[in-house]
């Protein structure tokens, strides 16, 4: 039996690899001091799905629930598809091939100060995140491409089950 065709065990990956990328994610943030943009947070989400439901998923399998393990893995493989353009998008967006939304380029709305010397305190403290500039690179690949390079592994995990090979 391939390893990819044991979905008790690709959920169990899922779970455990989706909780190592948002750690990692948020030791950027708060350690390495990287600041997301909105397009960041939301390409969060499917990590955000994906360890819950495949800690279910797994749960479900040793009680006999092979079916709703199925399903939930297809949910899992189809977010993750789904991140996996979206960080495509994003990188896109910061290589300047394509115009980002007008939220992220300019930063987000700003919510203005009743007085003028708050103002400019403000713009002085705060920090404006552009979702069209990438902060950190490695061989030319910015956060958002190597989210859509995990993401698309993760997908191919989630569909393992229907991707192995099938044995007679």
């Amino acid at each position: 039996m391939s390893y990819l065709s044991n979905p008790q065990s690709n959920a169990l990956l899922l779970a455990l690899a989706s909780a190592a990328i948002l750690a990692a994610a948020w030791g950027f943030e708060l350690i390495g001091g990287y600041s997301p943009c909105p397009l960041c947070l939301m390409q969060r989400y499917a990590y955000y799905l994906a360890v819950p439901a495949g800690l279910a998923a797994y749960l479900l399998y040793s009680s006999s629930k092979a079916t709703a393990v199925t399903w939930i893995l297809a949910a899992i493989g189809i977010a993750f598809l789904a991140n996996m353009v979206f960080g495509a998008y994003h990188s896109g967006v910061e290589w300047g091939w394509w115009e980002g939304p007008s939220t992220c380029a300019s930063g987000g709305t700003a919510d203005f100060a009743a007085d003028p010397s708050d103002l400019l305190n403000r713009l002085q403290s705060d920090r404006v995140v552009r979702c069209d500039e990438a902060p950190w690179r490695m061989f030319g690949i910015s956060f958002a491409g190597y989210n859509a390079i995990f993401s698309l592994g993760l997908a191919i995990l989630a569909f393992g089950h229907w991707l192995a090979p099938k044995t007679r």
